[in-house]
C-alpha cells in the first residue's frame, strides 16, 4: 500500500505496508446511482457498470499484516475485518470508497484513522471455518459510531475462475486504489498492489442490525 496526495501522480513512494485476505465475500448490490451519490464526497465520481452503481459489503480475515521490512506479529497481525464500499473516480482514476470499515484490531483501527484517513471502527469480531464454509460475526465495540451488527455464513459452489476484462466481476474486484479525505477536506490516495482474485461463485446468508 503506498499513500500518494496527488491524484493522477505516480506512486512517490515504495510500498509501505503488507497484508493477506483470506476467507473472503465479496457481495454485491446493484443501487440506483443517486442513493449513493449524497454519501460520496462531490469531488469524487460514482463508478458506474451499465448505469449501476454498486454497493459491496466485503467481510474477510486479515493475515500477514506487517510494515514493510518486519515479521508480522501473530496477536497483531491476523484478524477479522468488514467494509462496506462503493466505487468511485477521481480526475478519471478508478478506486473504492469506504463507507464504512469494521475491525477485530484496536491497533488498525488507530493507524488506519491516523495514516490513511478511514472511518475504521473497533468491533467484536470472528470469523469461523465450518468444513467448506465461513462462519462469521460481527459486534461494534466503538462509542463514537452507531451500533451496529452483521453476520454471516457462506460457502463456495463452483471452481475458481479469474474475472474476464470488462466484466462486471472484473469491474467490482479488480481495483487497484482507494481514496478517502483527510482532515482539510483533500483528497487522499493509496495505490494497492495485488494479483488478480482468484473467484468462486458462492451461496450466502447475511444478517445485518
Amino acid at each position: 500500500m503506498d499513500p500518494a496526495s496527488a491524484p493522477g501522480a505516480q506512486p512517490r513512494q515504495p510500498w509501505i505496508m503488507r497484508m493477506r485476505w483470506t476467507d473472503l465475500l465479496f457481495a454485491h448490490w446493484p443501487m440506483d446511482p443517486a442513493v449513493l451519490r449524497p454519501l460520496v464526497p462531490s469531488a469524487l465520481d460514482l463508478d458506474t457498470f451499465d448505469g449501476q452503481a454498486w454497493l459491496g459489503i466485503v467481510p474477510f480475515r486479515m493475515e500477514d499484516v506487517a510494515p514493510r521490512g518486519l515479521p508480522a506479529v501473530p496477536r497483531f497481525s491476523v484478524f477479522p475485518e468488514l467494509n462496506v464500499r462503493t466505487y468511485v473516480r477521481h480526475r478519471g482514476l478508478p478506486g473504492v470508497w469506504f463507507l464504512s470499515l469494521d475491525a477485530a484490531s484496536r491497533l488498525t483501527v488507530v493507524g488506519a484513522r491516523r495514516w490513511f484517513h478511514l472511518p475504521y471502527v473497533h468491533a467484536r469480531m470472528s470469523a469461523e471455518r465450518d468444513g467448506d464454509a465461513v462462519v462469521y460475526r460481527s459486534q461494534r465495540r466503538d462509542r463514537s459510531v452507531p451500533d451496529a451488527s452483521f453476520q454471516a455464513r457462506y460457502a463456495p459452489t463452483g471452481p475458481v475462475e479469474f474475472a474476464a476484462p470488462g466484466s462486471l466481476e472484473a469491474f467490482l474486484t479488480a481495483r487497484e486504489r482507494l481514496f478517502a479525505v483527510d482532515g482539510a477536506g483533500r483528497i487522499i490516495r493509496s495505490e494497492i498492489r495485488h494479483a488478480p482474485w482468484p473467484l468462486q461463485p458462492a451461496s450466502a446468508t447475511l444478517d445485518a442490525a
